[in-house]
């Protein structure tokens, strides 16, 4: 079984910095894309960024050039660096692993269950 566990949520103020992280665990051979999504109070869930197990990235554009988001294949781990960050940044934060190929399957999708980050001053 995959699990995928999030961390470095939390409270921070409108311009401050969060780093989340994200480790998938399990009998993984390989991911193919990890990458973070959010949902805001009433809204629906939107990508935020993915990068794929080569390195290339996609960002939302209203995070553009204010968060990165990287990976350690090694680790099966995704982290995104979050800074300048906004009050409407505010939302729950989820990680995805797509393409996960393990001892009995392959091709699958997971999420994390997910950590709150709020920009508030």
């Amino acid at each position: 079984q995959v699990q995928l566990v999030e961390s470095g949520g939390g409270l921070v103020q409108p311009g401050g910095s969060l780093r989340l992280s994200c480790a998938a665990s399990g009998k993984i051979f390989s991911i193919n894309g990890m990458g973070w999504y959010r949902q805001a109070p009433g809204k629906e869930r939107e990508l935020v960024a993915v990068i794929t197990s080569g390195g290339r990235t996609n960002y939302a554009d209203s995070v553009k050039g204010r968060f990165t988001i990287s990976r350690d294949n090694a680790k099966n781990t995704v982290y995104l660096q979050m800074n300048s960050l906004k009050p409407e940044d505010t939302a729950v934060y989820y990680c995805n692993a797509d393409g996960v190929a393990t001892l009995i399957n392959a091709g699958m999708n997971y999420w994390g269950k997910g950590t709150l980050v709020t920009v508030s001053s």
